[in-house]
């Protein structure tokens, strides 16, 4: 169901710490530096219908074509996070797509029975997560092409580029 010309460019896993979870990954997969957005602000945020934000934070390194996500939720309450990882665990959350037509790419997934567990925007790029875990044991993201998303994206693939595997920089905090 990818929509047409796009394939999956990240990997994403909820993590209770973050940090440790970003110096395993490195330590273990040789991947770094991680981009750090802390305590994210959702616009319209919606969870299975509801104006629900979690609170929550995301570490994104690039690992050859793809990238590896890391989620940390920091409060309690519902999201689409909790919906398929219990708080202080770790799995495997959902792989995202860049959609040219967002809308299109939604409907291919709603026509096909699929839910949307959660969505809303980063600044002008809205996204979306379909439920897709009873089928693939994980979610699908969707994210709209937008220019500030594939210069976001950009910056996390020249960063790992330019980057010389020193630890003590593999936390870049960006928000």
């Amino acid at each position: 169901m990818i929509p047409s010309g796009r394939q999956i460019l990240q990997f994403s896993w909820v993590v209770p710490d973050l940090d440790a979870a970003a110096r395993r990954w490195h330590q273990t997969m040789g991947i770094g530096p991680f981009l750090v957005n802390r305590h994210l602000t959702i616009i319209n945020p919606l969870h299975r219908g509801q104006p629900i934000a979690p609170d929550f934070s995301t570490a994104i390194a690039q690992a050859g074509p793809v990238q590896i996500e890391l989620v940390e939720q920091h409060d309690s309450g519902p999201s689409c996070y909790r919906d398929t990882v219990p708080a202080g665990h770790e799995a495997m959350h959902h792989v995202a797509i860049i959609a040219d037509d967002y809308d299109a790419a939604l409907r291919l997934y709603t026509e096909g029975g699929f839910a949307v567990a959660s969505s809303g925007q980063f600044g002008d790029v809205r996204f979306c997560y379909v439920d897709t875990s009873a089928t693939l044991g994980h979610m699908v993201e969707i994210l709209e092409d937008k220019p500030t998303i594939q210069a976001f994206f950009g910056a996390i693939a020249r960063a790992a580029d330019r980057w010389n595997g020193d630890p003590e920089t593999l936390m870049r905090v960006l928000g």
